[in-house]
Protein backbone atom coordinates (compact mmCIF):
# COMPACT_ATOMS: atom_id res chain seq x y z
CA UNK A 1 0.00 0.00 0.00
CA UNK A 2 1.48 3.35 -1.04
CA UNK A 3 0.81 6.88 0.13
CA UNK A 4 0.05 7.95 -3.45
CA UNK A 5 -2.72 5.37 -3.62
CA UNK A 6 -4.33 6.72 -0.46
CA UNK A 7 -3.97 10.29 -1.74
CA UNK A 8 -5.69 9.29 -4.98
CA UNK A 9 -8.67 7.77 -3.17
CA UNK A 10 -9.03 10.73 -0.82
CA UNK A 11 -8.74 13.03 -3.85
CA UNK A 12 -11.70 11.29 -5.49
CA UNK A 13 -13.71 11.54 -2.27
CA UNK A 14 -13.04 15.27 -1.91
CA UNK A 15 -13.26 16.32 -5.57
CA UNK A 16 -15.96 14.01 -6.91
CA UNK A 17 -14.34 12.54 -10.02
CA UNK A 18 -11.13 10.88 -11.18
CA UNK A 19 -10.31 13.84 -13.43
CA UNK A 20 -10.91 16.41 -10.68
CA UNK A 21 -8.77 14.38 -8.27
CA UNK A 22 -5.99 14.29 -10.86
CA UNK A 23 -6.14 18.06 -11.29
CA UNK A 24 -6.08 18.63 -7.51
CA UNK A 25 -3.07 16.32 -7.10
CA UNK A 26 -1.20 17.69 -10.10
CA UNK A 27 -1.20 14.52 -12.16
CA UNK A 28 -3.19 12.86 -14.96
CA UNK A 29 -6.39 10.84 -14.73
CA UNK A 30 -4.71 7.58 -15.82
CA UNK A 31 -2.37 7.78 -12.81
CA UNK A 32 -5.32 8.19 -10.44
CA UNK A 33 -7.12 5.26 -12.04
CA UNK A 34 -4.10 2.96 -11.81
CA UNK A 35 -3.33 3.90 -8.19
CA UNK A 36 -6.90 3.20 -7.11
CA UNK A 37 -6.94 -0.06 -9.10
CA UNK A 38 -3.75 -1.27 -7.38
CA UNK A 39 -5.17 -0.37 -3.99
CA UNK A 40 -8.38 -2.26 -4.78
CA UNK A 41 -6.36 -5.30 -5.88
CA UNK A 42 -4.36 -5.28 -2.65
CA UNK A 43 -7.45 -4.96 -0.46
CA UNK A 44 -9.51 -7.35 -2.58
CA UNK A 45 -12.55 -5.08 -2.83
CA UNK A 46 -14.00 -2.35 -5.02
CA UNK A 47 -13.45 1.11 -3.52
CA UNK A 48 -15.01 3.32 -6.22
CA UNK A 49 -18.15 2.55 -8.20
CA UNK A 50 -16.97 3.21 -11.76
CA UNK A 51 -20.49 3.79 -13.10
CA UNK A 52 -21.35 6.54 -10.62
CA UNK A 53 -17.90 7.70 -9.51
CA UNK A 54 -18.95 7.44 -5.86
CA UNK A 55 -17.20 5.58 -3.06
CA UNK A 56 -18.42 2.13 -2.12
CA UNK A 57 -18.98 1.26 1.54
CA UNK A 58 -15.45 -0.18 1.63
CA UNK A 59 -14.12 2.96 -0.06
CA UNK A 60 -15.67 5.20 2.58
CA UNK A 61 -14.02 3.17 5.34
CA UNK A 62 -10.61 3.36 3.66
CA UNK A 63 -10.95 7.12 3.08
CA UNK A 64 -11.77 7.75 6.74
CA UNK A 65 -8.55 6.04 7.86
CA UNK A 66 -6.51 7.39 4.94
CA UNK A 67 -7.31 10.96 5.97
CA UNK A 68 -5.89 10.29 9.43
CA UNK A 69 -2.76 8.73 7.95
CA UNK A 70 -2.17 11.70 5.63
CA UNK A 71 -2.70 14.16 8.50
CA UNK A 72 -0.03 12.37 10.55
CA UNK A 73 2.38 12.34 7.60
CA UNK A 74 2.01 16.09 7.10
CA UNK A 75 2.55 16.56 10.85
CA UNK A 76 5.98 14.89 10.75
CA UNK A 77 7.61 17.68 8.75
CA UNK A 78 5.79 20.34 10.76
CA UNK A 79 6.93 18.91 14.10
CA UNK A 80 10.54 18.71 12.93
CA UNK A 81 10.39 22.33 11.83
CA UNK A 82 9.24 23.28 15.34
CA UNK A 83 12.58 22.08 16.73
CA UNK A 84 14.26 24.72 14.62
CA UNK A 85 11.90 27.46 15.90
CA UNK A 86 10.59 27.77 12.37
CA UNK A 87 7.05 26.41 12.42
CA UNK A 88 5.76 25.98 8.90
CA UNK A 89 2.89 24.15 7.29
CA UNK A 90 -0.80 24.52 6.44
CA UNK A 91 -3.71 24.85 8.86
CA UNK A 92 -7.34 24.77 7.79
CA UNK A 93 -9.65 26.59 10.19
CA UNK A 94 -13.44 26.40 10.07
CA UNK A 95 -15.38 29.37 11.40
CA UNK A 96 -19.00 30.40 11.86
CA UNK A 97 -19.65 33.65 10.02
CA UNK A 98 -20.52 35.85 12.99
CA UNK A 99 -17.16 35.14 14.62
CA UNK A 100 -15.17 35.61 11.44
CA UNK A 101 -16.28 39.23 11.06
CA UNK A 102 -14.01 40.43 13.86
CA UNK A 103 -11.71 37.51 14.75
CA UNK A 104 -10.11 36.98 11.34
CA UNK A 105 -8.55 40.48 11.11
CA UNK A 106 -7.06 40.07 14.60
CA UNK A 107 -5.76 36.62 13.77
CA UNK A 108 -4.13 37.58 10.48
CA UNK A 109 -2.41 40.62 11.95
CA UNK A 110 -0.74 38.56 14.68
CA UNK A 111 -0.10 35.57 12.40
CA UNK A 112 2.20 37.66 10.18
CA UNK A 113 4.27 38.65 13.21
CA UNK A 114 4.61 35.27 14.92
CA UNK A 115 4.18 32.55 12.29
CA UNK A 116 4.98 33.92 8.86
CA UNK A 117 5.53 30.40 7.48
CA UNK A 118 2.12 29.00 8.44
CA UNK A 119 -0.35 28.99 5.56
CA UNK A 120 -3.75 29.55 7.16
CA UNK A 121 -6.88 28.62 5.20
CA UNK A 122 -10.27 29.66 6.61
CA UNK A 123 -13.54 27.98 5.63
CA UNK A 124 -16.82 29.59 6.70
CA UNK A 125 -19.96 27.60 7.48
CA UNK A 126 -22.52 26.54 10.07
CA UNK A 127 -21.97 24.09 12.93
CA UNK A 128 -23.80 21.38 10.99
CA UNK A 129 -21.44 21.82 8.03
CA UNK A 130 -18.18 22.30 9.96
CA UNK A 131 -18.40 19.60 12.63
CA UNK A 132 -18.28 16.60 10.22
CA UNK A 133 -15.36 18.17 8.33
CA UNK A 134 -13.45 18.64 11.57
CA UNK A 135 -14.09 15.03 12.59
CA UNK A 136 -12.91 13.54 9.29
CA UNK A 137 -9.77 15.69 9.09
CA UNK A 138 -10.75 18.13 6.36
CA UNK A 139 -10.47 20.87 8.99
CA UNK A 140 -7.80 21.12 11.70
CA UNK A 141 -9.74 23.43 14.03
CA UNK A 142 -13.13 25.15 14.04
CA UNK A 143 -14.72 28.13 15.78
CA UNK A 144 -18.25 26.92 16.55
CA UNK A 145 -21.36 27.85 18.48
CA UNK A 146 -21.73 25.84 21.69
CA UNK A 147 -22.85 23.11 22.26
CA UNK A 148 -20.57 21.03 20.05
CA UNK A 149 -22.54 17.83 19.56
CA UNK A 150 -19.91 15.31 18.37
CA UNK A 151 -18.25 13.25 21.09
CA UNK A 152 -15.07 13.11 19.00
CA UNK A 153 -14.52 16.85 19.52
CA UNK A 154 -13.26 18.86 22.48
CA UNK A 155 -13.70 22.61 22.90
CA UNK A 156 -12.52 25.64 24.86
CA UNK A 157 -14.52 28.84 25.41
CA UNK A 158 -13.61 31.89 23.32
CA UNK A 159 -16.36 34.42 24.09
CA UNK A 160 -20.09 34.90 24.59
CA UNK A 161 -22.42 37.21 22.72
CA UNK A 162 -25.93 38.60 23.12
CA UNK A 163 -28.86 37.20 21.18
CA UNK A 164 -31.03 40.13 20.10
CA UNK A 165 -33.93 41.08 17.88
CA UNK A 166 -32.63 42.96 14.84
CA UNK A 167 -35.34 45.16 13.38
CA UNK A 168 -35.80 48.25 11.28
CA UNK A 169 -35.97 51.43 13.33
CA UNK A 170 -39.41 51.97 11.73
CA UNK A 171 -40.72 48.61 12.98
CA UNK A 172 -43.20 48.52 15.85
CA UNK A 173 -40.80 46.45 18.00
CA UNK A 174 -38.16 49.20 17.83
CA UNK A 175 -40.45 51.45 19.87
CA UNK A 176 -40.62 49.02 22.82
CA UNK A 177 -38.92 50.21 26.03
CA UNK A 178 -36.71 47.70 27.82
CA UNK A 179 -35.91 44.04 27.02
CA UNK A 180 -38.52 42.42 24.79
CA UNK A 181 -40.59 39.70 26.50
CA UNK A 182 -41.41 36.60 24.46
CA UNK A 183 -45.12 37.39 24.88
CA UNK A 184 -44.54 40.47 22.71
CA UNK A 185 -42.38 38.62 20.18
CA UNK A 186 -45.11 35.98 19.78
CA UNK A 187 -47.42 38.64 18.33
CA UNK A 188 -45.03 39.39 15.45
CA UNK A 189 -43.70 37.42 12.50
CA UNK A 190 -40.03 36.73 13.17
CA UNK A 191 -37.31 35.26 10.94
CA UNK A 192 -35.63 32.45 12.86
CA UNK A 193 -32.72 30.02 12.46
CA UNK A 194 -33.54 26.42 11.60
CA UNK A 195 -34.77 24.11 14.37
CA UNK A 196 -31.98 21.94 15.76
CA UNK A 197 -29.23 24.51 15.30
CA UNK A 198 -27.45 25.68 18.49
CA UNK A 199 -28.83 29.23 18.29
CA UNK A 200 -32.40 28.01 17.71
CA UNK A 201 -32.16 25.72 20.73
CA UNK A 202 -31.20 28.74 22.87
CA UNK A 203 -34.16 30.71 21.51
CA UNK A 204 -36.66 27.87 21.96
CA UNK A 205 -35.50 27.07 25.51
CA UNK A 206 -35.93 30.69 26.58
CA UNK A 207 -39.33 30.91 24.88
CA UNK A 208 -40.59 27.71 26.52
CA UNK A 209 -39.41 28.97 29.91
CA UNK A 210 -41.68 31.97 29.31
CA UNK A 211 -44.55 29.67 28.29
CA UNK A 212 -44.35 30.76 24.65
CA UNK A 213 -43.99 28.79 21.40
CA UNK A 214 -42.73 31.06 18.63
CA UNK A 215 -44.19 30.63 15.15
CA UNK A 216 -41.55 31.88 12.72
CA UNK A 217 -42.32 33.59 9.45
CA UNK A 218 -39.64 31.35 7.93
CA UNK A 219 -36.77 29.18 9.20
CA UNK A 220 -33.35 29.35 7.56
CA UNK A 221 -30.06 27.49 8.06
CA UNK A 222 -27.63 30.35 7.67
CA UNK A 223 -27.40 33.47 9.83
CA UNK A 224 -26.09 35.65 7.01
CA UNK A 225 -29.14 34.82 4.89
CA UNK A 226 -31.48 35.61 7.78
CA UNK A 227 -29.73 38.93 8.38
CA UNK A 228 -29.85 39.79 4.67
CA UNK A 229 -33.60 39.21 4.61
CA UNK A 230 -34.06 41.51 7.60
CA UNK A 231 -31.90 44.20 6.01
CA UNK A 232 -33.88 43.82 2.77
CA UNK A 233 -37.11 44.60 4.60
CA UNK A 234 -38.65 41.14 5.11
CA UNK A 235 -39.06 41.49 8.87
CA UNK A 236 -37.23 41.33 12.20
CA UNK A 237 -35.05 38.39 13.19
CA UNK A 238 -33.39 36.91 16.29
CA UNK A 239 -29.63 36.79 15.75
CA UNK A 240 -26.30 37.33 17.52
CA UNK A 241 -25.64 41.01 18.14
CA UNK A 242 -22.54 40.88 15.91
CA UNK A 243 -24.74 40.46 12.83
CA UNK A 244 -25.64 44.16 13.04
CA UNK A 245 -22.64 45.92 11.54
CA UNK A 246 -21.92 49.52 12.67
CA UNK A 247 -22.68 50.95 9.21
CA UNK A 248 -26.25 49.57 9.43
CA UNK A 249 -27.12 51.05 12.82
CA UNK A 250 -28.57 54.21 11.29
CA UNK A 251 -31.48 52.16 9.93
CA UNK A 252 -31.61 49.06 12.16
CA UNK A 253 -31.50 48.44 15.88
CA UNK A 254 -30.46 45.51 18.11
CA UNK A 255 -33.12 45.00 20.78
CA UNK A 256 -32.38 42.99 23.95
CA UNK A 257 -34.58 39.99 24.76
CA UNK A 258 -35.89 39.23 28.22
CA UNK A 259 -34.38 36.20 30.03
CA UNK A 260 -32.42 34.66 27.17
CA UNK A 261 -28.95 33.18 27.61
CA UNK A 262 -25.92 34.55 25.83
CA UNK A 263 -24.55 32.45 22.99
CA UNK A 264 -21.24 30.71 23.73
CA UNK A 265 -18.64 30.50 20.97
CA UNK A 266 -15.87 27.92 21.32
CA UNK A 267 -12.74 26.67 19.58
CA UNK A 268 -13.14 22.97 18.76
CA UNK A 269 -10.52 20.36 17.92
CA UNK A 270 -10.39 16.60 17.57
CA UNK A 271 -10.32 14.92 20.97
CA UNK A 272 -8.03 12.09 19.86
CA UNK A 273 -4.61 12.17 18.24
CA UNK A 274 -1.71 14.60 18.55
CA UNK A 275 -2.06 17.74 16.41
CA UNK A 276 0.84 18.96 14.30
CA UNK A 277 2.96 21.90 15.43
CA UNK A 278 1.22 24.48 13.15
CA UNK A 279 -2.20 23.37 14.43
CA UNK A 280 -1.06 23.70 18.05
CA UNK A 281 0.38 27.11 17.25
CA UNK A 282 -2.82 28.41 15.65
CA UNK A 283 -4.93 26.99 18.49
CA UNK A 284 -2.85 28.88 21.08
CA UNK A 285 -2.70 32.01 18.92
CA UNK A 286 -6.45 32.14 18.38
CA UNK A 287 -7.22 31.76 22.09
CA UNK A 288 -4.64 34.45 22.88
CA UNK A 289 -5.76 37.08 20.35
CA UNK A 290 -9.42 36.75 21.38
CA UNK A 291 -8.68 36.84 25.12
CA UNK A 292 -6.57 39.98 24.70
CA UNK A 293 -8.72 41.79 22.13
CA UNK A 294 -9.25 45.43 23.04
CA UNK A 295 -11.81 46.40 20.39
CA UNK A 296 -14.62 43.85 20.40
CA UNK A 297 -18.05 44.37 18.80
CA UNK A 298 -21.03 45.53 20.84
CA UNK A 299 -22.71 42.58 22.55
CA UNK A 300 -19.54 40.44 22.73
CA UNK A 301 -18.09 39.47 26.11
CA UNK A 302 -14.64 37.97 26.70
CA UNK A 303 -13.95 35.46 29.47
CA UNK A 304 -12.73 36.92 32.77
CA UNK A 305 -9.06 36.02 33.19
CA UNK A 306 -8.62 33.29 35.80
CA UNK A 307 -6.64 34.19 38.90
CA UNK A 308 -3.42 32.27 39.40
Amino acid sequence: MEIRQLEALVGIAENGTFSSAAEALGTVQSNISSRVARLEAELGTELVNRSTGTLTESGAIVVERARRILIELRAIASDVSELNADIRGQVTLGMIGTAGRWIVPLLLETLRERYANINLRISEGTNSALEPRLINGQLDLAVLAWPVMAEELADVDLFTEDLVVIASRRHELAQYQGPLPFSVLATHEILLPMRGTPIRREIDEAARAAGIELEPLIELDGLRTIASMTFDGHGPSILPATMLSPHLRAHFVALPIENIAKRRVVLASRRFGFPAAPVRAIHALLVDVVANATNVPDGVYLPTPSKQ
